[in-house]
């Protein structure tokens, strides 16, 4: 898993230099999502809400992500892609899938099968519970 996750970052960076996994994956959740507030990022990724806020500034400097008024709550702040980031998303999208493709490329089928099965079953895995520290 280590080995996977490593290689997955630096495919990210290879991809897009500005667009770190992190941020890939920030914004295929804004994409996925339709748009949502900051702290649903944290949640949602049991990240420090620093982090997610470090993440979000430097993605609205590069111009891939606006905020907007809540139209139901003038007091939120709801994050959505722009043009420019659904487009970057897209083209990282697609370049992951080649990469994808090529290094599966000559496994055999029943090999594909049982790994794209795994991979299902991992995923529907729920997440462990995110432990809060307790008040003192």
């Amino acid at each position: 898993m280590t080995a996977f996750a490593r290689r997955a970052r630096a495919s990210a960076g290879r991809m897009h230099p500005e667009l770190s996994l992190v941020s890939y994956t920030l914004l295929g959740h804004l994409e996925e999502s339709g748009g949502c507030r900051a702290t649903d990022l944290a949640s949602h990724y049991a990240l420090d809400k620093s982090t997610v806020s470090r993440q979000v500034a430097a993605l609205e400097r590069a111009g891939l992500i606006e905020r907007r008024l809540d139209p139901e709550d003038h007091r939120v702040q709801v994050l959505h892609l722009t043009e420019a980031g659904a487009r970057i998303l897209a083209q990282v999208t697609e370049s992951r899938r080649i990469a994808f493709r090529e290094r599966l490329e000559g496994w055999p089928e029943e090999d594909l099968e049982r790994f794209a099965a795994y991979l299902v079953h991992y995923n529907a895995a729920s997440e462990p519970p995110v432990r809060k520290a307790a008040a003192g």
